[in-house]
């Protein structure tokens, strides 16, 4: 189907309230919100250009003309009602700044150290799979984007290319997302491969044992006048099948029997990785303190708070919610990131303030990705580190390292 065929469906799908549900139609700057009926945003409004968006929701709704239902389904879809997906937006707005006068923030400077490793900002792209649903250039514009903008891209295990071709294309090491399988043998090679390809660290997923629910992918699925089939293997219902042995990342593996995760996971999982790399290793998935305890005293370098954007457990809480309390229970001694919901520089600004030592973007970059490529990765990047520099100012904060909880209202 051309581009412009699939902007003309999509027009006449806008009107579904699926769709809305989905947060198809939002308008430009708009938070998620369930209850909000479709609208269709005119076209002469969307960026003709990276360039003319001016902010990350002027990318959404140019993303939304072109993804065909299906794949827009797999990306704005959280699990069950879709309410942990709202939540981790909404938390935000309950957080408010306190503005600092007459401090001299004549400099910003944004600069972030992750484990000896300098970036130009603290934002940083999280792993999503299948990027080429939404572009053909997927892992590899996101990968030159962040390049381009010196900042941290983390790599799906179900990335739509190998480890080598993504960092070949970023001309510098990203670290690695894993899945742990339900086979260690299979984990182990994977682990070997990419720390020989040159990835620092290795970030555990933890918050889906056993699997998840889906509804509003598989709603829009329904709407999508496309044979799916055509494209990946689909069961019966014409929901997309694991197919394992199709992906970049599991080549020349017997992928028989084989599950991308495993149920029967406990904490000793972290030695059994330790033991075979030398890659740090965090745990992505940690929502309290208690886990988090648990976590540093198994010897994991670090934490990412994540509730996979809001697609792993419908617990109704957002990730932010839950930082200041994993903040507490880390103590310095590891560094903790948090995703999920962040959709401004304030935003980002906010889970620094509560203890975060970098911030995770997911559907946002996929948003300008899918519409722009890599100049709309980039211009995500520039737009969330522009009204991040200006939050800072505002509250008197020249570096990352002056941000405090002393910045916030609640």
């Amino acid at each position: 189907m051309s581009r412009h065929d699939r902007r003309a469906m999509l027009r006449l799908l806008g009107a579904s309230p699926v769709l809305a549900a989905a947060g198809f139609g939002r308008s430009p700057g708009a938070r998620a919100d369930p209850s909000a009926q479709a609208t269709s945003t005119p076209t002469a409004a969307l960026p003709g250009t990276a360039a003319d968006a001016l902010d990350v929701f002027d990318l959404e709704a140019a993303a939304q003309r072109v993804v065909p239902p299906a794949h827009w389904g797999y990306l704005q879809s959280g699990v069950d009602g879709d309410r942990t997906l709202q939540a981790n937006e909404a938390a935000y707005a309950r957080y408010q700044l306190r503005p600092r006068r007459l401090v001299d923030v004549s400099h910003i400077e944004l600069s972030t150290r992750l484990f000896g490793m300098s970036f130009a900002s603290p934002v940083l792209c999280c792993p999503i799979g299948s990027l080429r649903a939404f572009h053909p250039d997927g892992d590899i514009a996101v990968a030159r984007a962040t390049k381009s903008q010196d900042a941290l891209q983390i790599l799906s295990t179900q990335a739509s290319f190998s480890i080598e071709e993504v960092i070949a294309a970023r001309g510098m090491p990203v670290w690695y997302q894993l899945y742990t399988t339900n086979r260690f043998d299979v984990t182990k090679r994977i682990l070997k491969r990419v720390e020989s390809a040159g990835c620092p660290v290795v970030a555990v997923t933890v918050d889906t044992p056993a699997g998840r629910n889906t509804v509003t992918a598989a709603r829009l699925r329904r709407e999508d006048t496309r044979t799916c089939s055509a494209c990946h293997t689909v069961d019966e219902h014409g929901n997309p099948r694991l197919n394992l042995a199709a992906e970049p990342m599991f080549a020349g593996i017997d992928t028989r029997g084989l599950g991308l995760t495993s149920p029967a996971l406990t904490w000793d999982f972290i030695k059994r990785v330790k033991d075979v790399t030398g890659m740090k290793v965090l745990l992505k998935g940690i929502e309290t303190g208690e886990d988090t305890e648990l976590a540093v005293e198994h010897g994991a370098d670090g934490i990412i708070v994540s509730n996979h954007g809001g697609r792993a457990l419908e617990s109704g809480r957002a990730t932010l919610d839950a930082l200041p309390e994993v903040v507490r229970a880390a103590a310095g001694r590891v560094p903790v990131l948090v995703d999920g919901g962040v959709r401004r520089g304030t935003d980002v600004y906010k889970a620094l303030a509560l203890g975060a030592s970098a911030v995770g973007i997911g559907r946002p970059y996929a948003w300008g990705l899918a519409a722009f490529g890599q100049a709309g990765v980039e211009r995500v990047l520039e737009m969330l580190n522009r009204e991040l520099r200006l939050a800072m100012a505002g509250c008197g904060a020249r570096t990352i390292r002056e941000i405090s909880p002393n910045s916030l209202t609640h």
